[in-house]
């Protein structure tokens, strides 16, 4: 069994290390509010690289779109050529 004494130091101890790990944290890094300011900037670049990323899938598609059409259209005229040389 552990004694009182024994048990009332070993919570007295956890509970002052429970109590001064904040105050340790803070002082390890003294200015966490310095790059609250800075972070918006890089928050535009992202959106930037959005609207980028979109218009790029859109010029692609687009030009799939047509790329398709063409071959479809060959395909056509290729058939019709076919069906008049038969």
């Amino acid at each position: 069994m552990i004694s009182r004494i024994a048990r009332f130091s070993l919570v007295t101890f956890i509970a002052a290390a429970i109590g001064f790990s904040p105050i340790a944290v803070m002082a390890a890094d003294p200015a966490p509010a310095v790059p609250a300011v800075p972070a918006a900037a890089p928050a535009a670049a992202p959106t930037d690289k959005a609207v980028e990323k979109k218009a790029n899938k859109k010029a692609k598609k687009e030009k799939k779109a047509e790329k398709k059409a063409k071959k479809k259209s060959k395909k056509k005229s290729k058939a019709a050529t076919n069906t008049a040389t038969q």
